[in-house]
C-alpha cells in the first residue's frame, strides 16, 4: 500500500524524523591484486584502500539504566591504503608491517607514499624536478614493500578521512586527540588483519615525526603495543629549535649550517670556501655555530662593537649574506629573511622545503618570498599521482576531493603545551627506556630549511637517552631537502638503508 493512497496509515513523528536523518557512516573497503616486477623478482601483492570507522562506546547517563551499554557512536572515518605481500598465511602474520604518515599538521600521507615507499611513485629527474603537467606515475624499484607490508594513514581531515555527521572537525586537530585517533586506527588494523604478531614500525615525516615520537609512548600506555622501530624523516620533535621567537637564540646557530650549504649550492660563498666539498663547508659552519657564534648570541647587548663586527664577518663568510645586512639583523637572520636575501641581487629566492629550488617574486625589495618553490615543484604532481592511483589502479570511487594538504597548521591546538615550546622528546625517551629493543632511524637533508639537520642533531643529543641506548639511534644525511627522496641519488641510498633497518633481526 503506497503512502499516497487515501487509507494509508500516517507516519509517526519518530518515523518521519528517521526518514530525514542522515545515513550512518559505513566502512568502505576495496581490494585489488597487483604484480610489480623488480629485476628478477616479482612482488605479488594485495592493495586495500578505504575507510575504517573510529567508534566510541556509548552508555546511559542517567535513570535506572545509568552506565548500561547502549551501542557505539561513530566519531570519524580514517582513510588508508595498505599494501600486503602475498606469501603464505603464516609468513604474512610474522612479516613486518610499517605504518606511514606525513606531517603538516594537515598533510595526507601522499608524500612518503608516492615519493619513497609505495609500489608506484611520482618520477623526478636526478635533481628532483617533477617536470611539466600533466605528470606521471611509474613503478617504484625502491619500494619498502620488498621487506615490509605498508599502511598509509591519512589523519582525520586529510585525504578522504572525515569526521562523522554532527561531530566537530577541530576536535581532531589537536596533538593528543590526533594521537588517540591514529593510535586507535593502528590497534584496529592490527586486530582486524591478524598482525599483532608482526614486527611493527612507524615512519613519519616532518610533523609526522612529532606524531611518531608521541605515538611510540602512547601506543605502549594505551594499547600495550611496543614498536620495533621508528623511521623519522626530517625531524621536528623539539619546536624550540625551529621557532624564531624574540629571546629564543637556539634556532640561529642550528640553521646556520643549512644556510652555508644553501649558499654553497648556489655559488654564493667566497672562493676560498666555495671550492671546498659540501661536507667540509657544513662541518666548518657547525664548528663556528656551536662555538663563537653561540657565545656571541649569549652576550646580547654586552657584545662590543669590535666583537660584533668580527662575528658579522664570519657569519657572512658562512651564510653568503653581507656583513652589513647581518649587523642590521643584529646578527640574527631569520629563515624567511634568508630565503629572500641570499640571491636578492639575482632576483631570485630560495626554497624552504628544499633550498636548491629557486623562485621569482613580483618585486625584489620585499622581506619575505611569496611562494615556496620547493613545494610548487611537488604539489601538482603528487595530486595527479594520488588521484590517478586511487581511481585507475586501486579502483576506489569517491567524488569527494582527496585533500592532499588541509591548511590547519595555524589553528592546530597544542593542549598540554600551553606557555611552553612543544617538545615530545621525552615521550620518545620514555618509550625507548621502556622498550630497549626499539631502534630509531633519522634522515636529514642538508638543504632542508624547514627542519634543519643541526636542529635534529641537537634534539637527539638532548633526549636524555641512557648511554646504553645511544647505539639504537642511526642518523643519515642527504644532499637534498625536506623530501630528500625526490633527489635520485638520495632516494637510492635511503631505500637501501630503510630496507636494512627493517630487515635487522628483532
Amino acid at each position: 500500500m503506497s503512502a499516497d493512497q487515501p487509507n494509508s496509515k500516517p507516519k509517526t513523528k519518530a518515523e518521519a524524523e528517521s526518514d530525514q536523518a542522515p545515513l550512518p557512516p559505513v566502512e568502505h573497503l576495496v581490494s585489488t591484486d597487483h604484480k610489480l616486477v623488480l629485476g628478477k623478482r616479482t612482488l605479488e601483492y594485495t592493495a586495500t584502500c578505504g575507510t575504517l570507522l573510529l567508534q566510541e562506546v556509548q552508555s546511559e547517563t542517567d535513570g535506572a539504566h545509568k552506565g548500561q551499554y547502549k551501542g557505539k557512536k561513530t566519531r570519524a572515518s580514517v582513510f588508508f591504503i595498505a599494501y600486503t605481500l602475498k606469501p603464505d598465511k603464516k609468513a604474512r602474520a610474522e612479516r613486518p608491517v610499517t605504518f606511514s604518515f606525513n606531517g603538516g599538521p594537515g598533510s595526507s600521507s601522499v608524500w612518503l607514499h608516492l615519493g619513497l615507499l609505495g609500489p608506484q611513485r611520482v618520477p623526478t629527474d636526478e635533481m628532483g624536478q617533477c617536470g611539466a603537467p600533466p605528470y606521471a606515475l611509474t613503478d617504484n624499484e625502491f619500494t619498502l614493500l620488498t621487506e615490509s607490508d605498508l599502511v598509509f594513514i591519512d589523519p582525520v581531515g586529510t585525504g578522504h578521512s572525515r569526521v562523522a555527521e554532527g561531530e566537530k572537525l577541530a576536535e581532531y586537530h589537536e596533538y593528543q586527540r590526533d594521537l588517540d585517533a591514529v593510535g586507535e586506527f593502528i590497534r584496529l588494523y592490527l586486530t582486524r588483519n591478524g598482525r599483532w604478531g608482526a614486527p611493527k614500525y612507524l615512519i613519519g615525516e616532518s610533523y609526522g615525526t612529532t606524531r611518531a615520537a608521541g605515538l611510540s609512548r602512547h601506543l605502549q600506555e594505551k594499547h600495550n603495543i611496543h614498536l620495533n622501530g621508528l623511521m623519522l624523516v626530517s625531524m621536528a620533535v623539539d619546536f624550540q629549535t625551529l621557532s624564531f621567537d624574540h629571546g629564543n637564540e637556539l634556532p640561529y646557530p642550528l640553521y646556520l649550517p643549512t644556510y652555508a650549504a644553501t649558499a654553497w649550492y648556489h655559488q654564493a660563498l667566497k672562493p676560498a670556501l666555495q671550492k671546498k666539498p659540501l661536507k667540509d663547508v657544513v662541518a666548518e659552519a657547525e664548528a663556528f655555530a656551536n662555538g663563537e657564534y653561540w657565545t656571541a648570541l649569549m652576550q646580547g647587548s654586552r657584545l662590543s662593537t669590535e666583537q660584533r663586527q668580527k662575528v658579522a664577518d664570519k657569519l657572512a663568510h658562512f651564510s653568503g649574506l653581507s656583513a652589513q645586512y647581518l649587523l642590521r639583523c643584529d646578527l640574527r637572520p631569520t629563515e624567511f629573511r634568508f630565503f629572500k636575501e641570499l640571491l636578492r641581487e639575482r632576483g631570485q629566492t630560495v626554497g624552504r622545503l628544499d633550498s636548491r629550488f629557486l623562485g621569482l617574486d613580483r618585486d625584489d625589495a620585499g622581506e619575505h618570498p611569496e611562494e615556496d618553490p620547493g613545494m610548487n615543484n611537488l604539489a601538482g604532481a603528487y595530486a595527479v599521482g594520488i588521484n590517478r592511483l586511487l581511481r585507475d589502479t586501486l579502483k576506489f570511487e569517491d567524488d569527494a576531493p582527496y585533500l592532499v594538504l588541509a591548511p590547519i597548521w595555524n589553528s592546530w591546538s597544542w593542549k598540554g603545551f600551553e606557555n611552553k615550546y612543544v617538545n615530545v622528546g621525552d615521550s620518545l625517551r620514555r618509550a625507548m627506556h621502556a622498550n630497549p629493543a626499539m631502534r630509531i632511524y633519522v634522515a636529514s637533508g642538508y638543504y632542508d630549511l624547514a627542519t634543519p639537520h643541526a636542529a635534529g642533531d641537537y634534539t637527539l643529543s638532548h633526549l636524555g637517552l641512557h648511554e646504553k641506548l645511544q647505539g639504537n639511534v642511526q642518523v643519515s644525511y642527504f644532499e637534498a631537502g625536506h623530501m630528500m627522496y625526490i633527489h635520485q641519488p638520495s632516494l637510492a641510498r635511503m631505500a637501501q638503508e630503510l630496507r636494512a633497518f627493517v630487515k635487522q633481526p628483532v
